[in-house]
């Protein structure tokens, strides 16, 4: 804040000046100044009240003289005498900047003594986001670094604030060891002083890993219908997808036989179950990561009306399964 006994000689220095030689008999002034708190960028109005006949007076900011009565000394023009009268001398700061911080002294001369009165200019400003990391793509199992960095009066306080989990992490830096694919996600941080509504910005960090299926089952058909066989995988990036027949043919689009690849997932549509259907099916999916594989079989769905004994239904089954896997004959009838 200064030196108060220094700006009090100086005040009472300028006072002795502009009195021509006029006797000064003593001072009195207040020894803990007023505070003043505005934000930068704001306006703000320094009174100084008067009471008694003033023969001299004057503003100062630190030992720089601003006014002396009605002339002005200062030549920063956002800095104006907005009032003087046998009441009141006040001065306007327009447009306050964080430079203009400081002591400011009124002082004047009434009935051949010094009157002086101290006030301390407290320019605060919103905490704010200078610099944050970009989002950014990693690989599973690596390190993860973000950075977000803030400024403003008071010094303000920075967190970072998991979106999915809620979790929070005091501190400029937010460092991630060997990220795990669920911590793909946003990352918020927020800084605050207190002086506005916080300040925040998202970081998104991405996690690359190879795919892995997640749903395959082996499906019913009856002859001359439709059926659907489904492969579900999990990949950042997205995974592609192809399908393969027992013999390492690649599955290809046909009349009775369409492939649709969705983001996540693959389906083999077929419209018009035929014999040459029933068999495994090899679903592929891979990405610059990796790759996985999943077979399913497409069998005949055994009838309601079969003539196979109850006793045997679950061997019949068992054998039939069988079979479609290693020869996709048809349907094997067991006689009692």
């Amino acid at each position: 804040m200064g030196c108060p006994l220094l700006q009090n000689t100086l005040a009472g220095l300028i006072l002795v000046l502009l009195s021509k030689g006029s006797n000064v008999l003593g001072a009195e002034f207040s020894h803990l100044p007023d505070n003043i708190t505005v934000l930068e960028g704001e306006s703000v109005t320094l009174r100084c009240r008067i009471d008694e006949e003033v023969t001299h007076k004057a503003w100062l900011n630190r030992s720089n003289i601003l006014f002396t009565g009605t002339d002005k000394w200062s030549l920063d023009k956002r800095v104006t005498l907005v009032n003087t009268s046998n009441r009141e001398f006040s001065i306007l700061i327009d447009k306050v900047q964080v430079t203009d911080e400081g002591p400011y002294t009124c002082t004047f001369q009434a009935n051949n003594k010094p009157r002086i009165t101290h006030v301390y200019l407290i320019v605060q400003v919103p905490a704010r986001i200078v610099n944050i990391s970009k989002s950014v793509s990693v690989n599973e199992g690596e390190n993860v670094n973000l950075y977000c960095l803030a400024v403003g009066r008071p010094e303000p306080t920075v967190t970072w604030k998991d979106q999915k989990y809620g979790l929070v992490s005091e501190g400029e830096f937010l460092d991630i060891t060997e990220i795990k694919r669920q911590q793909a996600e946003d990352y918020e941080c927020i800084t605050h002083n207190g002086v506005a509504p916080p300040d925040q910005q998202k970081v998104r960090v991405t996690v690359n890993y190879p795919p892995m299926i997640t749903d395959m089952k082996n499906m019913p058909a009856n002859l001359g219908k439709t059926a659907i066989l489904r492969c579900d995988a999990m990949a950042v990036p997205p995974a592609t997808f192809e399908w393969y027949r027992d013999d390492h043919r690649p599955v290809e689009n046909d009349n009775t036989l369409r492939i649709k690849n969705e983001k996540t997932r693959s389906l083999l549509l077929f419209t018009n179950v035929t014999e040459k259907h029933f068999g495994n099916y090899t679903c592929f999916a891979s990405n610059r990561l990796g790759s996985s594989n999943a077979s399913m079989l497409l069998f005949r769905k055994l009838s309601h009306t079969s003539h196979i004994p109850r006793c045997a239904s679950a061997l019949t089954f068992f054998i039939y399964f069988f079979c479609q896997i290693c020869s996709h004959s048809s349907f094997v009838t067991i006689r009692s």
